[in-house]
């Protein structure tokens, strides 16, 4: 009976450091750094970039690029939800990018979806990007609430394009016609769109070459 008793109590507690937040297994890891609006940098060394979003650049003087519009407010956003925060990885198809960045969808100890967060803040937008397209559908419903509520990049909106704009519907990118890029697009996948505004909505993100 003593044995029966000495072995439940020692299933419990190994359940309980299993499940305990303090357990290796669950993956808590402070954040150190926060590189911008959608990249953190972990105690553990690991560079985290958040998964099917995307956020304005900070200046890098570097590559002599300027920052963009809501660049250092996205990033402020971010050091607010997370630095100095432990946080918790679940990861999709593929877990690192080309510049070697873990690629993550992050969570708070108290359950919050950071990458949600961003968007609903109005200080990122959705990024579809094959096959890390788990989360699509919820990240745009909050971006469309963010877009209604006028919040972060999307108050006092104004479409400053002068070039007519179409979308890509393989790649979810949208270009001004002017782009060599754009002529490149399929005709089957080829999408006019009437604003930059109407391709947010629609879930659609500037190419690279075609942000502001």
């Amino acid at each position: 009976m003593r044995s029966a008793v000495i072995a439940a109590t020692l299933v419990s507690f190994f359940l309980m450091h299993q499940l305990s937040p303090e357990s290796p297994a669950v993956d808590l890891v402070s954040v150190k750094w926060v590189d911008d609006g959608d990249t953190i940098l972990l105690a553990d060394g690991r560079r985290v970039r958040y998964i099917g979003i995307n956020a304005p650049e900070v200046a890098h003087v570097e590559k002599g690029q300027a920052a963009e519009p809501f660049g250092e407010a996205a990033t402020a956003q971010n050091k607010a939800l997370v630095y100095g925060h432990r946080v918790r990885l679940e990861f999709d198809r593929e877990k690192t990018d080309r510049y070697g960045r873990v690629l993550a969808y992050v969570y708070l100890e108290d359950g919050t979806f950071v990458n949600l967060k961003m968007v609903e803040s109005g200080y990122a937008y959705v990024l579809f990007l094959k096959p890390n397209n788990r989360f699509e559908r919820v990240l745009l419903r909050a971006q469309r609430r963010a877009m209604k509520a006028g919040s972060g990049i999307w108050g006092d909106w104004k479409e400053e394009e002068k070039d007519p704009i179409v979308g890509n519907r393989r790649s979810r990118r949208f270009h001004r016609t002017s782009c060599p890029n754009a002529a490149t697009i399929h005709p089957r996948n080829r999408l006019a769109l009437s604003s930059r505004w109407e391709a947010f909505w629609l879930g659609y993100a500037p190419a690279k070459q075609c942000r502001p």
